[in-house]
């Protein structure tokens, strides 16, 4: 019996990387961690642009803060980023 045959509409698309619906799962570990970056920045730089004002006195607020506030400041930011992170995957 021979295989089927493909429609010719599916023989002619691309075979390029994000060209198909679950490109996103074989990102490599690289393209991941630029895109987390990336959109870091972009969330990061949107405080500033929008509010400068309000952004400098919480960052004066949170620089005059004990060492040891700061860090548990982070260490709660670290947790919900691997929360985030489980429930994403």
């Amino acid at each position: 019996m021979p295989p089927p045959r493909r429609s010719r509409a599916s023989a002619e698309l691309p075979k390029r990387r994000g060209a198909s619906r679950g490109a996103i799962y074989r990102m490599d570990m690289a393209a991941s961690l630029l895109l987390a970056i990336a959109l870091m920045l972009i969330i990061e730089g949107m405080f500033p642009f929008v509010f400068p004002n309000s952004w400098r006195d919480t960052f004066r607020r949170i620089a005059q803060r004990p060492p040891h506030q700061i860090r548990i400041g982070g260490l709660i930011a670290m947790v919900l980023g691997v929360i985030l992170l489980l429930i994403a995957t």
